[in-house]
């Protein structure tokens, strides 16, 4: 059963915008130490609006991803990656993943709890800011 609440807003809503935030005050903790690749310029600020204040590194910065990947794998142990869960972002996830083995999968759950929480909804990094302000009814639907 959904409950609606004064505002408008169903509980399923506050509770996914909730989970959204729990989610985001552990991936900052764990980038004051690991940095995060995404794949461009307004995913990066999407995250800096979330309230992560450590490197966070862009994927499409003109080098080829063997050449990124080994350029990551000679800075760094370990990497949280959050590209896109569009059809390009899955795809380029899977090849990051293959040459960074060993290096993200101790945190590839903040991934797929964003695929979940976004569901349908959004499937870039981007749009989270919006959406979870959607979902806190500081914006309607349509905006």
């Amino acid at each position: 059963m959904i409950i609606i609440r004064k505002n408008g807003q169903t509980s399923d809503n506050m509770e996914r915008a909730s989970r959204l935030r729990e989610v985001f005050e552990a991936l900052c903790e764990r980038n004051k130490n690991v940095p995060v690749i995404v794949e461009g310029k307004r995913d990066a600020a999407a995250l800096r609006e979330l309230g992560l204040d450590g490197e966070i590194i862009t994927l499409h910065s003109g080098q080829s991803i063997y050449d990124f990947c080994e350029d990551i794998a000679e800075r760094f142990h370990r990497v949280i990656i959050l590209l896109d869960w569009d059809e390009k972002g899955e795809s380029l996830s899977k090849a990051l993943c293959k040459h960074l083995n060993g290096q993200w999968e101790e945190f590839s759950a903040f991934r797929e709890l964003l695929k979940i929480l976004c569901q349908k909804d959004i499937k870039d990094i981007e749009g989270i800011p919006k959406l979870l302000r959607r979902l806190e009814a500081d914006e309607t639907p349509w905006q």
